[in-house]
């Protein structure tokens, strides 16, 4: 199975986000943000970094590279996509997932190991997991506070669209403690902290975030 990997200027997490697609034993191809070619992948990864600079706000020029284009309409077609940190930015201003990512409450850049409890474990990014389990996921992000309106935070939780929550403390003020959402279809998730930061225990703090990299190679094959 081929697996994308996004790079926009600024992007910081692709070769990391193609070294988990590779320890899921999928095959990881680069994709460039001024390309609408996917180059035939069956699913997307939308690294973290600083999509042109961050710019106006974050994510709000890569939504336009014309990548995005192809990764809208594949999504809208059923592809697994996944949005990590400035991924997770991107895909909110593109429409692929509600609400907005704002500057952490305090103000403070965060970079710390995270507990997050897995909330949903039916996504095409999160059959590994079992439902309640918690992980152990780097979190760096400056703009991670996740904000929507009630009635889209009403709308998640009733539809059990929360994916990831923080536990042992909200580190950026995001509403409900939502640390990851999903799409309708659970084809596609953003998070804030990173699960390709997560893949070895010899260089992270656990390797609870190759379960995300596992499950999406296994909804490829089931869908094949």
């Amino acid at each position: 199975m081929k697996i994308g990997v996004i790079t926009f200027p600024g992007t910081l997490d692709d070769a990391d986000a193609a070294r988990a697609a590779e320890y899921a034993d999928a095959e990881a191809v680069s994709l460039w943000h001024a390309d609408e070619d996917l180059h035939g992948v069956d699913a997307v990864i939308v690294p973290g970094g600083f999509s042109y600079g961050d710019y106006l706000r974050c994510g709000a020029i890569a939504r336009f590279a014309p990548v995005m284009n192809s990764v809208i309409e594949a999504a809208g077609k059923g592809m697994p996509v996944l949005g990590i940190c400035n991924g997770f930015q991107i895909l909110c201003e593109a429409g692929l997932l509600p609400g907005a990512l704002v500057r952490n409450e305090k103000l403070h850049f965060v970079c710390r190991d995270q507990w997050l409890r897995v909330e949903n474990n039916t996504t095409a990014w999160t059959t590994r997991y079992e439902k309640g389990a918690e992980v152990l996921i780097p979190l760096k992000s400056g703009e991670g506070g996740y904000m929507a309106d009630q009635s889209t935070l009403d709308e998640l939780e009733g539809e059990g669209r929360v994916v990831f929550r923080y536990v042992g403390g909200n580190p950026n003020g995001s509403r409900n403690d939502i640390a990851g959402i999903t799409s309708a279809d659970g084809r596609v998730v953003g998070l804030m902290p990173h699960p390709e930061h997560a893949i070895d225990a010899l260089t992270g703090p656990s390797d609870d975030g190759l379960g995300m990299f596992f499950s999406a190679v296994d909804a490829l094959v089931a869908s094949a």
